[in-house]
């Protein structure tokens, strides 16, 4: 059975209110990346410490680091090696640390800035495809997919709305071609609606649960050709249709791994931690 946990700076960015939060929610499960003044990754040692202590305290246990490794960089502009991609691997060397501080193999990376039509044919590949992007992610991720394998820890690459990987099926094209064991997909089935993907059964089985990491769940009213999203409590948006087959084939097909409340969503008038309030009991009836 799934493990139920939060993205904890969903709550709040003070850590021990979120853990306070959390737990009184009876969720255990912290994923960390944001905690007071600084990204999962960037803290002090004391700052580190003082959260090892919280955590003991409040009897959570850590997920995963999801500190923003190579988000945002373009692959068409970025060279193996060079001051950006080594900022990011420097970037992903202190989460690995951290989460070995924490007591987690779980550390999160992203997948560059998002290139639209990467694949085609008949004519596309010479007007529209972005030529050559596709093999220069993989590439420019090698490094890091050798770093886990060298420190033993496994990568979740999240599935973005702005990223090169958007999508599960491109996810497992991606484990598929880098072909290390020590690579997963962190699925953000709502992200995925930004590539058009029906979470059920369309990403799921494309994915399928041996390359899923971790779940991040979220809902969201997805208007793509006026570029806009709205956050929405749980159930009452584009994933309305999914959450149940979801939960339910996951739980026929006996995943056991951890799956994160996005809590992004925050009701007119209220705060974030209002929206994870909100969410919440709809998140563990459906996936505990």
């Amino acid at each position: 059975m799934a493990r139920l946990g939060v993205i904890t700076d969903g709550i709040s960015r003070e850590f021990e209110h979120a853990l306070e939060v959390m737990t009184a929610a009876d969720l255990e499960y912290a994923e960390l990346q944001y905690l007071w003044d600084k990204e999962v990754g960037d803290l002090s040692e004391s700052q580190i410490g003082k959260a090892q202590d919280l955590v003991e305290s409040y009897g959570v246990t850590v997920s995963c680091i999801s500190r923003h490794n190579f988000a945002g960089l373009r692959v068409g502009e970025t060279e193996l090696g060079d001051a950006n991609h080594q900022k990011h691997m420097d970037g992903l060397k202190r989460s690995i640390l951290t989460a070995q501080a924490f007591g987690t193999s779980l550390v999160r990376i992203m997948s560059f800035s998002r290139e639209m039509i990467l694949f085609g044919m008949n004519g596309a590949d010479h007007w529209v495809v972005s030529q050559g992007a596709w093999n220069r992610l993989l590439e420019l991720l090698e490094p890091a997919v050798q770093l886990a394998e060298d420190e033993d820890v496994e990568l979740v690459l999240e599935t973005g709305n702005n990223a090169m990987i958007p999508s599960a099926y491109l996810g497992r094209k991606l484990i598929d071609e880098l072909g290390s064991s020590r690579l997963k997909i962190l699925w953000d089935p709502c992200n995925s609606l930004y590539a058009n993907e029906p979470t059920f059964p369309d990403g799921l089985e494309a994915l399928s649960v041996e390359h899923l990491g971790q779940l991040h769940i979220k809902d969201a009213r997805v208007d793509m050709p006026r570029a806009t999203v709205e956050f929405c409590r749980l159930g009452s948006g584009d994933m309305a249709p999914y959450l149940e087959p979801l939960a339910a084939s996951l739980k026929a097909q006996q995943w056991d791994g951890i799956i994160s409340l996005e809590s992004v969503y925050r009701p007119d008038g209220g705060d974030f931690e209002a929206g994870f309030l909100e969410s919440v009991p709809i998140f563990k009836a459906l996936f505990s």
